[in-house]
């Protein structure tokens, strides 16, 4: 038996059909959503994960037949896959692979868990020392998911206390209509507030007033209620 089919039928012994159900409302995948057509078959997380590992050494083609699988927990094992591949391989040719295979099939990392779960572990961790430029080409795509894949992978960066390429795509969305944008972008200036919140404050103070709703309010849910009023009210006089 090929290893991808070996994969997918531990997977699918894990099925269940109620879960799948709730899952389905959660991810929004009904006519019109952002998640519209995805399959799901009810596997948690942790489940997946103790799948997933036990085939993080698999080829790339093996790994591509669940990534590019219309079912949401194949795609998701094969991501888990490729993170723990990454964080193991100490081949800088093997990571570079691993990052240009990633890029590739970004077509198939098409909701936020997927986007969440993977970009920062291997994009971001790559791209620590090196330049940036294919996180600007990623939020300047049409794709609603490779826009959140540039965004989310900048998390790694702020976590080491480099703060610009967050910034400036941040900026860049200031004006995006999509919620799971607004709200991914929200998240990272929190985590920049976590590191320097004289950096966060410094934005607001630019950029507040005509900020998203839903990133401002994410972005500055640490804040002291007062604070969180005098940010939502520079907000409230521009409109």
């Amino acid at each position: 038996m090929m290893i991808a089919e070996e994969w997918k039928n531990e997977l699918e012994l894990l099925a269940n059909a109620e879960k799948a159900k709730i899952l389905s409302g959660f991810f929004k995948t009904g006519k019109g959503q952002y998640g519209e057509g995805d399959i799901f078959l009810g596997i948690t997380v942790p489940q997946n994960r103790s799948v997933a590992k036990k085939y993080y050494n698999a080829p790339l083609d093996e790994i591509k037949q669940l990534l590019n699988s219309p079912i949401h927990e194949f795609r998701l094992s094969a991501l888990i896959s490729l993170v723990t591949r990454f964080k193991k391989s100490k081949s800088e040719i093997e990571r570079k692979e691993i990052v240009n295979f990633y890029l590739d099939n970004t077509s198939y990392i098409n909701n936020w868990d997927l986007v969440d779960l993977s970009c920062e572990y291997i994009l971001g961790e790559y791209l620590l020392t090196k330049p940036h430029n294919i996180l600007f080409e990623l939020s300047n795509s049409s794709n609603l998911w490779e826009q959140r894949i540039a965004i989310v992978t900048t998390l790694t960066f702020v976590r080491n206390n480099n703060f610009d390429t967050a910034l400036k795509i941040a900026k860049k969305y200031l004006t995006h209509k999509h919620d799971l944008i607004q709200k991914a972008t929200g998240w990272i200036l929190r985590e920049i507030g976590k590191k320097d919140i004289a950096v966060l404050r410094s934005f607001l103070d630019t950029h507040a007033h005509h900020m998203p709703r839903t990133a401002l309010r994410y972005s500055i849910e640490k804040f002291s209620q007062e604070e969180r009023k005098y940010y939502l009210n520079l907000k409230r006089q521009q409109s």
